[in-house]
């Protein structure tokens, strides 16, 4: 099973501007890059497929696509590969925000 994380600013105290907003993480993510937006997430398994909703930045790592989803003001991955852990922190850093586990 993946651990997930969530890049955040919620335990930040004196940050006026405590959420990550869409627009920021577009203006963000159009300048990174091997990442594209996307409003649904396609997951595939050997039975079924399914669409989720939402806000999902999809990085092309190899030949797969890694999520980082925005909701609520807080972008979520789960860590499938250990490449993903040094983009999580440096995208933690580029929007001065923290990381947290679940």
């Amino acid at each position: 099973m993946n651990q997930r994380f969530r890049i955040t600013r919620s335990m930040q105290e004196n940050n006026v501007e405590q959420t990550i907003s869409l627009e920021e993480c577009k203006d963000y993510f159009s300048s990174q890059p091997d990442f594209t937006y996307s409003q649904v997430l396609i997951v595939k398994g050997p039975e079924s497929t399914m669409s989720i909703d939402g806000d999902f930045f999809k990085w092309k790592l190899l030949d797969v696509e890694i999520p980082f989803r925005l909701y609520m003001g807080d972008l979520y991955v789960a860590i499938s590969h250990e490449a993903i852990v040094p983009k999580m922190l440096e995208i933690a850093t580029d929007l001065r925000a923290d990381i947290v586990e679940g």
